[in-house]
């Protein structure tokens, strides 16, 4: 097996002490890093005076890290800057809200190139690489031009774009030119995938071969579809687990016979947090028969707090939960319990256990793991129902959900309806067809495929008859 590097923004080395609180993605890259003796590089989220290129390397439950600490004005217009206030929002069609300020752009170009003049020392001829996420789409662009021959793959984990919206971008075609440097570029759904085709045809005049290969200015990169996913048997088995049984009675306690809605998100306006609170409100002011019956908690910890937008988020959700709870509430019933404030991935599995309907509706997202998870928690003899927007990157594998248009606060109020009210054999039917996909579409398998396009050869080699 091929030594793989993995490189992403900021590394997210597994626990020994604390495994079921790892994600999926950890859980799935520590497996292929230690079997192939690999290393996971970035950024350590620790500040240096001046950038000198040196790599705190550590070892944790088998998997090596290599680190180094970045400047803070590397932070402030590569992290802050271009990464979060400019791309961020641009990918996840807020236009409105990017901010185009040409020193984002150079300190984004700046990081990524000591990024590659860090880890080409690290490359021996035969590792694999694979590059994550639109912190650092031009990094296999800086390796190529220090003389990196090796394969090299490329997976974005949030949207991608419309042309009309992309070319919004000032050097959007140097940015989109530097992904031909890859070998291979994967997205989470066919829509993402077909608009990067769209403007690579239209901006670049590439051709896009039948068997998904684009080629421009004489590279061929190919394209792919992997959707990520979770390690559903293991999610399964925690929310089975001590921790979040006691959560889940807690909760149930708390809610005293009256049906929880759940809705977990990090404080994002892509989550269409105040959307969602407006729908639940329509609910509210509709349907009198549900008052003193139903609450929701919405768990949105705080993200990216010195940015603006994101202190307008905030004020605009405090606001709203505080009219919603000022109109409805009586002395015994609070209908909406808003926490700014993250739990331990247990605690949330005994938290999705305990609830009747998951509310998951992003303006827009990439893939959306909550809406996973959610499935995975559930007791199948009494499963909860799944409210999913339409424009969530999971809705393209999940079509069994409730799937509402986020932006209609009738649509919310409808589908939290029928969910509440569903019938139990109908519940039953659409969790398990999701519950399938879910485990079926589970993390390793999107690990794999994505694996096998990154390195054919091996791929074929390990499906030979012995």
């Amino acid at each position: 097996m091929k030594r793989l590097i993995v490189v992403s923004n900021r590394v997210q080395p597994p626990s020994e002490d604390e495994p079921g609180n790892q994600g999926g993605l950890t859980v799935a890259l520590s497996t292929v890093l230690r079997e192939s003796n690999g290393i996971w590089f970035g950024w350590s989220g620790g500040e240096t005076e001046s950038f000198t290129g040196h790599i705190n390397f550590q070892k944790s439950a088998g998997v090596t890290t290599a680190t180094v600490d970045l400047e803070p004005q590397d932070i402030q217009e590569y992290y802050d800057g271009f990464a979060n206030r400019t791309l961020w929002p641009l990918f996840h069609y807020r236009v409105s809200l990017a901010e185009f300020e040409r020193g984002f752009v150079d300190g984004y170009e700046r990081v990524n190139t000591r990024f590659a003049d860090t880890l080409v020392p690290l490359i021996a001829s035969d590792d694999l690489v694979w590059v994550h996420d639109y912190h650092l789409i031009p990094l296999g662009q800086r390796l190529r031009e220090r003389g990196v021959t090796n394969r090299i793959g490329f997976f974005l984990h949030i949207p991608w774009p419309p042309m009309r919206l992309m070319v919004s971008l000032p050097n959007h075609q140097e940015l989109v030119e530097s992904l031909f440097a890859y070998d291979v570029v994967g997205f989470h759904t066919q829509d993402w995938l077909d608009s990067f085709i769209d403007y690579a045809r239209a901006q670049m005049d590439a051709t896009v071969g039948e068997d998904g290969t684009i080629t421009w200015n004489g590279r061929t990169i190919r394209a792919v579809v992997c959707p990520i996913g979770i390690d559903a048997r293991e999610f399964a088995e925690t929310a089975n687990g001590p921790a979040a049984e006691t959560m889940r009675q807690a909760m149930e306690q708390s809610a005293g016979g009256r049906a929880m809605i759940v809705g977990v998100d990090r404080l994002d306006y892509s989550k269409g947090l105040q959307e969602r609170f407006i729908g639940y409100e329509r609910l509210l002011s509709q349907r009198q028969d549900l008052h003193e019956k139903v609450f929701l908690l919405q768990i949105a910890p705080p993200s990216r707090e010195s940015v603006q937008t994101y202190q307008e988020i905030r004020a605009s959700l405090d606001s709203l939960s505080g009219r919603i709870n000022g109109e409805f509430s009586s002395v015994e019933w609070v209908p909406l319990r808003y926490v700014n404030k993250g739990y331990a991935r247990d605690a949330l599995a005994g938290v999705y256990r305990a609830a009747k309907v998951g509310l998951v509706t992003p303006l827009r997202d990439g893939m959306n793991l909550v809406a996973k998870e959610f499935v995975a928690a559930q007791d199948p003899d009494d499963p909860g129902v799944l409210v999913l927007s339409n424009f969530a990157g999971a809705a393209a594998q999940m079509s069994q959900a409730v799937l509402v248009n986020p932006y209609s606060p009738d649509e919310i109020a409808d589908a939290l309806a029928l969910a509440l009210t569903m019938p139990l054999a109908e519940r039953q039917e659409r969790w398990r067809a999701l519950m399938d996909t879910v485990l079926k579409e589970d993390v390793m398998w999107w690990l794999g495929l994505f694996m096998a396009a990154l390195d054919p050869a091996e791929a074929d080699e390990a499906v030979e008859p012995a």
